[in-house]
């Protein structure tokens, strides 16, 4: 056994895992998914599992809930849950397992939860199952723990279907499922990745306060290290099936000792830390292992490996501090004046040319808005004020970014100028002319989406995606739409045997490029990117983000890039738009908008962005937003922010509309309180 425990005295661990692996044995290929793990997880303590898409994290603890399918999969090892062998359960004794002691809260809730089910049956459901109470007895459970995860207006909504939830609203109505049978271990399976920073941080407060309160072990897994240093006591960090470096969070993070975790630390985009010309990357992809592993996974992306690396597989062996292991042999060479991930050089992201100034899009008082079809016949006379008179431009070669809460119109507006939906009012135009909606005549914007999987026809070949928009546009013969696909190929870092595979053979970050060269394709004006790196993995984000500034900083288009993560956001733009129900807020130079925000919601976005440092992470003082984005169909009057604002005056916020004013040169805010 690889001893990756630390000592927490006499008490038995709650949950003991002893050389854990799993092979999934496919029709074209064998897939070693988890190569020998053990560790252990001590009562109400919180461990983080980080790693890359594909290192093994989900599937050992889907192993320990024993919710693997066999076959494909084959499970060997030992899984204890106090004491009791997990592995050879039955699967009555595993029913009687999750939910009652074991419970697990998914990535994704929506496809968690029963769309025709409402939420309090669903909640109930587990307590009906296991401690065997009435319907009237567990609706009343339900309503209690919806209203102890925060739902506002608990008994009312537990007769909610899923789809009137928000997505925050899910994720809080599954940690409620997953407490309503006073478990002893809760794993958390990416519970915050998709969500908004503010939602994002309301998760991880809720999950602390229940885990103290309920005495929960509490298994996170994510990629995110950001949240890691927010909530975790202990660390391990797997890479292509191994455990690669473990130990208490604040030795993780202060004195990493294994090149993987430093270059994941050291691929994310931090607001305490200068903005570089570019962020450090990990080359290469994740090793997808097809057989025992011989020799360190991580040699060949390493920058201390070498030739010897691969000869044989590293153990975890103690690293400095007590309890706190690394499987490399070069350990010891670690510390904070080795730089293995240079990041670029301090200062502005690069810019076009000569930097001389051209507005490529300029926007005047847009309004999209769509009919509200649900309920009565008042309410489907009204509207959702999707996009409600905004104003930007953006400027050849530089990158605007739009950030804001899901709902508040950053994608409608987005889907404005690539001419996806009709503004009801309002003017757009590209580099001087009106947006043409005629299908065919769209070439000027392009758009990069958040899931290009599903952004792409599964049954073409990538030379054909990534060439269509030259044959619809005709702005090549066949011949030089092959030499323009190759080109693009190499432009966005994928070699030219790409062109002849299908979307599925690649990754998620792989495909993140091929969706660039795609809309690069046609030599756009704009490329509107919508949340084009939300659900990568940190190495692979950086490399994206890397990608369009490189590919900006040679062709001059202008980028509007739309995200949910600040920090993203404050390293690849010039300048920073803050939206809220459908109107920009505050709109200033990066600068000046992350070290002087005026506007009441952009502080209260800037202090929800977890830091990746134990030494700040739970005890900072925070504006802590309450509360869900009001409905676009009824937006609240005077200040659309002033129900969740902490500093709203009665009798002026709520009455009267601020006015989105330039209070200083370049800086816009729509505040009554912020003064000239």
């Amino acid at each position: 056994m690889t001893d990756v425990s630390v000592d927490h005295g006499k008490a038995v661990p709650l949950l003991e895992i002893e050389d854990l692996r799993v092979r999934f044995e496919l029709p074209t290929e064998v897939v070693h998914a988890v190569g020998g793990i053990s560790l252990e997880v001590a009562p109400s303590e919180i461990f983080a599992l980080v790693g890359e898409s594909g290192s093994g994290k989900s599937v050992s603890m889907l192993s320990v809930m024993g919710l693997l399918p066999s076959p494909p999969a084959a499970v060997s090892g030992s899984i204890r849950f106090e004491g009791r062998e997990v592995s050879g359960m039955s699967g009555r004794e595993l029913n009687r397992l999750r939910g009652r002691e074991a419970a697990m809260v998914f990535q994704e809730p929506m496809s968690s939860l029963n769309p025709v089910h409402r939420i309090g049956r669903q909640i109930g459901e587990s307590l009906r199952i296991h401690r065997g109470v009435t319907r009237s007895e567990a609706r009343r459970r339900a309503v209690y723990l919806l209203d102890r995860v925060g739902i506002p207006a608990a008994a009312s909504r537990v007769d909610d279907y899923p789809h009137e939830f928000s997505g925050g609203m899910r994720q809080r109505a599954m940690i409620a499922m997953a407490l309503a049978c006073d478990p002893k271990l809760l794993i958390a399976d990416e519970p915050t990745t998709a969500l908004d920073v503010t939602v994002q941080a309301q998760i991880i407060d809720l999950v602390r306060e229940l885990q103290a309160e309920y005495r929960l072990a509490v298994v996170w897994i994510t990629h995110d290290l950001g949240v890691v240093a927010e909530i975790a006591d202990r660390v391990a960090v797997m890479y292509a099936g191994r455990i690669l470096e473990t130990g208490p969070a604040s030795e993780i993070y202060g004195a990493t000792r294994h090149p993987y975790t430093s270059g994941l630390l050291r691929s994310i985009p931090r607001l305490d830390r200068q903005v570089t010309s570019r962020l450090a990357e990990i080359p290469g992809a994740p090793l997808k292992v097809s057989q025992e592993l011989r020799g360190c996974p991580f040699h060949q992306r390493c920058p201390l490996g070498q030739d010897d690396c691969g000869d044989a597989l590293p153990e975890l062996e103690a690293a400095g501090a007590p309890a706190h292991r690394s499987a490399c042999v070069h350990r010891d060479q670690m510390g904070p004046s080795i730089e293995l991930w240079p990041a670029g050089a301090a200062g502005e992201p690069r810019t076009y040319g000569d930097g001389r100034r051209e507005v490529v899009v300029s926007v005047r008082r847009l309004e999209v808005h769509f009919p509200a079809v649900r309920g009565s016949a008042r309410s489907r006379r009204r509207v959702v004020r999707a996009v409600d008179g905004v104003d930007l431009e953006i400027e050849r070669g530089r990158t605007l970014g739009l950030v804001g809460e899901s709902g508040c119109g950053k994608t409608t507006l987005g889907r404005a100028l690539a001419a996806l939906v009709r503004p009801v009012s309002g003017s757009i135009q590209i580099t001087g002319r009106p947006i043409d909606y005629r299908s065919g005549r769209r070439r000027v914007v392009q758009m990069i989406f958040q899931d290009p999987f599903s952004a792409m026809n599964p049954g073409m070949r990538v030379g054909d995606i990534i060439g269509e928009p030259l044959r619809i546009h005709r702005l090549a013969s066949k011949p030089r739409i092959q030499e323009r696909v190759l080109d693009l190929l190499e432009q966005v870092g994928l070699p030219p045997g790409a062109h002849g595979r299908y979307p599925h053979e690649f990754s998620g970050g792989q495909r993140q490029r091929i969706a660039v060269a795609r809309a690069l394709a046609a030599d756009p004006e704009v490329v509107v990117c919508d949340e084009p790196v939300s659900s990568l993995d940190v190495s692979v984000q950086a490399q994206v983000v890397n990608l369009l500034a490189d590919l900006q900083a040679g062709n001059g288009m202008a980028l509007l890039f739309i995200a949910h993560d600040l920090a993203v956001v404050r390293h690849i733009s010039h300048e920073v738009a803050v939206m809220y129900l459908g109107e920009i807020v505050e709109r200033a130079g990066r600068d000046r908008l992350y070290g002087s925000p005026l506007h009441p919601y952009t502080k209260a976005l800037l202090e929800a962005v977890p830091a990746p440092s134990p030494a700040v992470g739970p005890d900072r003082n925070r504006i802590r937003l309450t509360g869900d984005l009001p409905s676009p169909a009824d937006p609240p009057p005077g200040c659309r922010f002033h129900t969740r604002c902490p500093v709203a005056v009665e009798g002026l916020c709520s009455i009267r509309k601020p006015e989105l004013e330039e209070v200083r040169p370049g800086h816009w805010v729509s505040c009554h309180l912020v003064s000239r």
